[in-house]
């Protein structure tokens, strides 16, 4: 069984792979689905409730919304990842950048160190750039930063457009994003901004 990742995404490695639910699955247009699926019951479970900033800003929701996410596909959904990617930190700092980095959102927030809109921004950079699982980071920290941004502000957050969150596609969609968070990744916030911001490529 081999998969075929888009610009950006993860590589699982062989024992990553292993953990795999499913036992049909053999191609990646069958994984994609599947994933797919189980992301949009979960979005459909997750929305339907107004989350202050501080619960979302939490190891264990953060963990909690990963596993409601892929707990249908991977074994390890909801567990922090054990192996070193071709992004991220080193795994076993996981824990600790990622505390970091709650610990320091909420104080932006409660000091207004930004506007909303760049906290939940910076944030969203600074947690793909951790990556704390073997996979589907940028798609729980999308998911992550809407719900940041709705509990401080009325704004919303369009990535793009509907297709980003379709991780089939690696279209022009996904290449913006990918430029965006290179930009983020040398302190420059302002590409990204726009990115989650625009309805059109």
């Amino acid at each position: 069984m081999k998969f075929n990742y888009p610009i950006g995404a993860t590589p699982l490695t062989k024992d990553e792979l292993e953990d795999l639910i499913p036992a049909y699955i053999s191609t990646q247009s069958e994984l994609n689905t599947a994933e797919q699926m189980n992301i949009s019951k979960a979005k459909l479970s997750i929305n339907k409730k107004k989350y202050s900033f501080d619960s979302i800003l939490d190891d264990l929701f953060i963990r909690k919304v990963h596993k409601i996410m892929f707990g249908d596909v991977w074994k390890w959904a909801g567990k922090y990842r054990k192996s070193d990617k071709n992004i991220g930190v080193d795994w076993r700092y996981v824990p600790i950048d990622l505390k970091q980095l709650l610990d320091n959102t909420i104080f932006q927030i409660d000091k207004k160190s930004y506007l909303e809109l760049e906290i939940a921004i910076r944030f969203h950079h600074k947690f793909v750039l951790i990556h704390p699982f073997p996979n589907g980071n940028g798609r729980l920290a999308r998911i992550l930063t809407d719900l940041l941004l709705a509990s401080i502000s009325e704004q919303k957050l369009t990535w793009g457009g509907s297709n980003i969150y379709d991780y089939q596609i690696a279209s022009k969609i996904r290449e913006r994003y990918i430029k965006a968070l290179r930009k983020a990744d040398k302190g420059e916030y302002k590409q990204l901004i726009e990115f989650a911001t625009s309805d059109t490529e």
